[in-house]
């Protein structure tokens, strides 16, 4: 698939200076030449991470642009606002600390083409909750080699089950049931955690589906987390979903899929999963 055809990457940036460092790496050398990036920065990445922003902008071969605010206006603001600017455009939302594996977009980008009422694709991940591989709904540490992990996905039946909600370590959005859907609810919710799984439920609502990308792997360090309220809110808005999560992690759907997946990771031989990958710093 053409790099010109494949979603924008939206990275909004964190403080964490070395995940951001790990991720632009890997964003490097797993995503095709030419593809749109945007680096968007609330106001949150400080002097060393900035230096790392502008070494990379200097050698990556993505096309990739980067935006400051003067002064933060919040995370899922700061998303909505760069969303909307992207108008109908499929974007694939990369969490600050994640790390892709080689394949990833183009794999996310298919998972979207193959059925046009998938409104989000959400790929595996050691700390992806109900997306979570090797186990459902733990934090495991990131993978030792993700290219072998990435060639043991994209050799997967592309099923693509339901999941409960997308999962915020990377999710690619169909841009035209974003906006049918109204966007995130920037007044409402603190946390893209809860904003994303606000705008799941609502494109479900309208017929659409959140889907596993089975074919594809994103690392994280850690999951994401909801702010002070934003999971109270969730609940009265949506009564039925902590319910019905909670249902999706105890009779866990997806464990022949995982299983299928360590099985392929296994056939390929070598070593699953280590503490961590080594940050490569910018100099």
């Amino acid at each position: 698939m053409a790099s010109h055809a494949l979603p924008v990457v939206l990275l909004p940036l964190g403080s964490d200076d070395d995940a951001l460092d790990a991720c632009l790496a890997a964003l490097d050398a797993g995503t095709p030449a030419g593809t749109r990036v945007w680096l968007a920065d609330d106001a949150q990445a400080g002097p060393r991470g900035l230096a790392i922003v502008e070494h990379w902008l200097q050698r990556t071969a993505l096309a990739a642009d980067y935006s400051r605010r003067q002064r933060g206006i919040g995370e899922v603001a700061h998303l909505e606002e760069a969303l909307a600017a992207c108008g109908d455009a499929d974007v694939v939302v990369l969490a600050a600390d994640a790390i892709p594996a080689p394949g990833w977009l183009q794999q996310l980008s298919a998972c979207l083409a193959r059925d046009a009422a998938i409104a989000t694709a959400t790929p595996w991940c050691n700390a992806g909750e109900a997306a979570a591989w090797p186990s459902i709904g733990e934090v495991s540490p990131v993978p030792a080699d993700l290219a072998r992990i990435a060639e043991a996905c994209a050799a997967m039946p592309p099923r693509h089950p339901e999941l409960p909600t997308a999962i915020p370590h990377a999710v690619a959005l169909r841009g035209s049931a974003r906006r049918r859907a109204g966007g995130l609810d920037a007044a409402s919710y603190a946390s893209w955690y809860a904003a994303l799984a606000d705008l799941s439920l609502r494109v479900a609502g309208m017929g659409w589906r959140n889907a596993l990308c089975e074919t594809a792997f994103v690392a994280r360090g850690g999951e994401g987390v909801p702010d002070d309220g934003d999971l109270d809110l969730l609940a009265a808005r949506w009564p039925g979903w902590h319910a019905r999560l909670a249902a999706f992690l105890m009779e866990d759907p997806l464990a022949a899929l995982r299983t299928e997946l360590s099985r392929r990771l296994a056939d390929a031989g070598g070593p699953q999963a280590q503490a961590q990958l080594p940050f490569t710093e910018a100099r």
